[in-house]
């Protein structure tokens, strides 16, 4: 029993978490889809995956509302730990070590890395513009009672910022995919030790420090 729990690691992401972020992901991927096919006509093919374009015109809205309430709540839980600190800014300065695989020479970090915390506070501007720029030319609830010209301002941005979170989540894949076992924890929600000491040092510490301290309650209780 006690080899079994050891070998679960250490929990990074709580099913809750790793719940809302799937739910996050696949509302993210239905708006790119849907959007690109409103967006452009190279891409209105993808109209066929929601029913036809009269219903994509009226799911995508609605996708983007969904998915920015499951934002807010990850955004709530996630803030404290996509505060920018010291050493993330010293990460920053050596993104070519980082991009090199030289791990050595990276300061340690916390449960977040700089580049998670970048992806998380670009999301955090992009998801509250889509959805108010999203709620300006949405027809035909409220664009019809906006003027021209805000419809047009609001259209632009919104395919700018569009953009910008596309890029991001693309980068935010990769690197999911290139750090090996990055992906697994928000499948699993665990990771081993070994990896938690090597990507995220300052965040193992604390869970190192967490667990003697609980281990020193529970002798203390038993010795009671």
């Amino acid at each position: 029993m006690s080899q079994s729990k050891k070998e679960r690691g250490i929990l990074r992401y709580g099913w809750f978490s790793r719940l809302n972020h799937w739910t996050i992901a696949i509302s993210f991927v239905l708006l790119v889809l849907s959007g690109l096919a409103l967006f452009h006509p190279f891409f209105w093919g993808f109209t066929a995956l929601f029913g036809g374009p009269i219903m994509t015109r009226i799911l995508h809205p609605f996708i983007g509302v969904f998915m920015s309430v499951f934002f807010a709540i990850m955004a709530v839980r996630f803030f404290k730990d996509s505060l920018i600190k010291r050493h993330d800014i010293q990460w920053l300065k050596q993104i070519k070590d980082v991009l090199s695989n030289r791990d050595e020479k990276l300061p340690p970090v916390g449960k977040s890395n700089a580049g998670q915390k970048l992806v998380y506070w670009i999301m955090v501007f992009s998801v509250p513009v889509l959805l108010v720029t999203g709620v300006i030319i949405w027809q035909p609830y409220f664009a019809d009672a906006m003027p021209i010209t805000l419809l047009r301002l609001g259209a632009l941005l919104h395919a700018f910022v569009a953009f910008l979170a596309i890029i991001t989540l693309i980068i935010h894949i990769y690197s999911g995919i290139w750090v090996k076992g990055s992906f697994q924890a928000m499948v699993r929600g665990r990771v081993s030790k070994a990896w938690a000491k090597h990507h995220h040092d300052l965040w193992y510490q604390e869970k190192m420090d967490e667990e003697r301290r609980r281990k020193e309650s529970l002798d203390r209780i038993a010795g009671q």
